[in-house]
């Protein structure tokens, strides 16, 4: 969704942009650090700086704690697998189990 925004308002955010930048080099600004406003993003923005730092932390403590890994596997489940919905309560949502998810 983010990226469609982006996409369908391209006009809108690069007027917004351009101008800034052009009134910063207009007043002399020679640095972009300067330029605009920062903006932290939470550690649940996923995919950004923080998150990745956060997975990368994780990762080496797991290699500190166990070792250099010799095997990295990664599997999804499918939420309409029959073995996931014969273990899910009337009412239930796959989703809301990840415990059921990953024992699959």
């Amino acid at each position: 969704m983010r990226l469609d925004f982006l996409k369908n308002n391209q006009k809108k955010t690069r007027h917004e942009h351009y101008q800034g930048v052009i009134d910063n080099v207009i007043s002399g600004v020679l640095f972009g650090g300067k330029v605009g406003k920062r903006v932290y993003l939470s550690p649940t923005f996923i995919g950004g700086p923080r998150d990745l730092r956060n997975r990368y932390l994780d990762s080496m403590a797991l290699v500190q704690e166990f070792g250099r890994l010799d095997l990295f596997l990664t599997m999804t489940c499918y939420l309409n697998w029959l073995e996931v919905k014969e273990r899910l309560k009337r009412g239930e949502e796959a989703q809301n189990r990840p415990d059921l998810l990953a024992t699959c």
